[in-house]
């Protein structure tokens, strides 16, 4: 086992990429309940950037703690160097990968090795590598919560109701915002999986990689209002949110349903006269829920698509490409 320092990306400072800093840091040691985890990849996601920016965004009363300096991230992909006293089927020399303890902001990520809890983990699918696998867990598991299960009774800070996902089957149409981007695609992948029609929008320049994915209708928004193509749609999933987001709900059949994976506002008096409803929720850390995905990602069943990768000393330039948008899956950093 390492004993000593390890490099890792700090933030010292909020603002853009370049607070993103390359430093050599203590290798944490896991606490009960974790293992020690030698990182092979780690993905990047949306909260990694607002993290930086120090979420301006958020109100104050929703922001979880975060002291400076402080290494972001929370998709990770590596191998298991060291193991708790109290922790049970996991073993030195196991490949796993893990959502780590979002939604905090202590995933710790962005560096060679990472203390994590082994209820964030599942073994790593034997069939894809380590980039790949790093670029699923926080996407795939925000398409799971939202389309296939929950999986747990915490509140929702963005609604009264615990959200439940809509049954999908043969007889249900999904229209998937965004479909190309991380969330997005897996969506539409397991859309798919439960038999739905699935209606594809995003640029142009996506279709062709949508269509292979299984996506039924393809709509570029650069060319055609969706709202003006699609019609009597079952579910939206609008995985870009803001105030456009709205629009979606006049694709929607009446009794049908918009999910935002991005905070957005609805006028109650429209849903209420088009007789739909609206409903999110928060994507937690859930090491059962990733084993399933890990076991569709083993068979072929669903695939992580890698827009591009970065070794770990770039993050300041994967962050750069975040920001010039229409990713097509995921971006991903790679530790040698």
């Amino acid at each position: 086992m390492p004993t000593n320092t390890m490099k890792a990306i700090r933030l010292h400072e909020f603002g853009g990429p370049e607070v993103l800093r390359h430093d050599e840091v203590p290798i944490p040691e896991p606490k009960p309940g974790e293992v020690l985890i030698r990182v092979h990849a780690v993905g990047v996601n949306p909260p990694d950037w607002y993290v930086r920016e120090g979420m301006p965004n958020v109100p104050p009363a929703m922001r979880p703690p975060l002291s400076l300096p402080a290494i972001p991230g929370t998709d990770v992909s590596g191998v298991v160097v060291a193991v708790s006293a109290d922790v049970d089927g996991l073993s030195v020399g196991d490949e796993v990968f893990g959502l780590l303890r979002f939604p905090g902001l202590e995933g710790s990520a962005y560096a060679e090795y990472v203390a994590a809890p082994v209820s964030d983990l599942a073994r790593k699918p034997a069939h894809i590598d380590h980039v790949h696998a790093a670029g699923a867990p926080m996407a795939g598991l925000t398409a799971w919560q939202f389309l296939i299960e929950l999986g747990h009774d915490h509140p929702s800070p963005f609604q009264a109701a615990q959200h439940r996902p809509m049954a999908l089957n043969a007889e249900t149409t999904v229209l998937v915002n965004g479909a190309a981007g991380g969330v997005g695609h897996f969506a539409l992948q397991l859309a798919k999986w439960k038999g739905a029609r699935v209606i594809a929008v995003a640029s142009g320049v996506h279709e062709p990689f949508l269509r292979e994915l299984g996506a039924d209708q393809f709509i570029d928004y650069s060319k055609s209002r969706p709202e003006e193509v699609a019609h009597d749609v079952d579910l939206v999933l609008d995985t870009v949110g803001g105030p456009d987001s709205s629009r979606f709900l006049r694709t929607l059949r009446r009794g049908g349903a918009l999910y935002p994976v991005f905070v957005a506002e609805y006028d109650p008096e429209e849903t209420a006269k088009l007789g739909v409803t609206t409903s999110g929720t928060q994507v937690r850390s859930n090491g059962p829920q990733l084993a399933e995905l890990g076991r569709l990602l083993d068979a072929g069943t669903l695939r992580v698509a890698i827009d591009s990768t970065f070794p770990l000393a770039d993050a300041r330039r994967a962050h750069e490409r975040a920001a010039r948008g229409h990713i097509q899956g995921k971006i991903v950093l790679t530790v040698a």
